[in-house]
């Protein structure tokens, strides 16, 4: 058992865990996905792309605008040295939104690859839950520096994982339950617009629901302080025999 596994002793009345792992899982949580700068890069975009479209109704330019803006993202973050990986995938989305649009010439195509993608990760988030590898503890797992030790040694924290990979399959299979629907019925710009207001307050519910699981779950078994724990005493036991006294 190692120190993040130790109960520490509080005061009665006291929450069962401290500031401390609170603002971890906060920390996690903004790491694993890209916090509020991240989630708005991501609407950056497709904000352009309707707000152009429903001025002059041309797709080439609202597509071209839109993956302009997401490239200049990343550019940006580069030349400050940021992390990259929530502003490239922003990239890729938009990219496959340009060539499909531009493929089928229907400015409504800009929205589906990101929709399928939605749709398929609300379906994996469920599903991973119900089989008892839940998608959160799969992502946030290195993150808290457990890797999946909570499957089999943290069970407080295996139920937490998969209330929250639950919650964010329900949240987006009901986001998308409400765009499929538009996609098929209402035209571009409503469509954009739809999705464009239901970009961030999905998000925000459901890391406030991951904050809220994990922050009452037990904390997280640091594996890799365990690992350099047991190669530190490994290395001590090697030196005490080669030393000549037997010390």
């Amino acid at each position: 058992m190692t120190s993040v596994d130790k109960p520490t002793d509080q005061a009665a009345g006291e929450h069962p865990h401290d500031t401390d792992t609170r603002a971890l899982t906060q920390a996690a949580l903004f790491d694993a996905f890209g916090g509020i700068r991240g989630t708005v890069e991501t609407m950056v975009p497709g904000l352009l792309f309707v707000l152009i479209y429903t001025i002059n109704k041309d797709l080439h330019l609202s597509a071209i605008a839109a993956l302009a803006v997401a490239v200049i993202l990343v550019v940006v973050r580069l030349v400050r040295r940021d992390t990259v990986k929530h502003a490239f995938s922003g990239v890729f989305g938009v990219a496959f939104g340009v060539a499909f649009a531009m493929f089928t010439g229907n400015a409504k195509d800009f929205y589906l690859p990101g929709m399928i993608y939605g749709t398929g990760l609300g379906a994996a988030f469920f599903l991973s839950a119900l089989v008892g590898y839940p998608l959160l503890g799969l992502l946030l797992g290195p993150v808290f520096r457990e890797n999946l030790s909570w499957r089999t040694r943290n069970p407080g924290r295996k139920k937490a994982y998969t209330k929250a990979s639950l919650a964010w399959g329900l949240i987006f299979l009901a986001k998308y339950a409400i765009l499929f629907p538009l996609y098929w019925w209402a035209d571009t710009e409503q469509l954009g617009w739809v999705l464009i207001a239901l970009k961030l307050p999905p998000m925000v519910l459901a890391v406030y629901f991951t904050w809220i699981f994990l922050a009452k779950a037990p904390p997280p078994i640091d594996v890799f302080a365990e690992m350099e724990a047991a190669e530190k005493a490994e290395e001590e036991r090697k030196a005490g025999k080669s030393s000549p006294s037997g010390v």
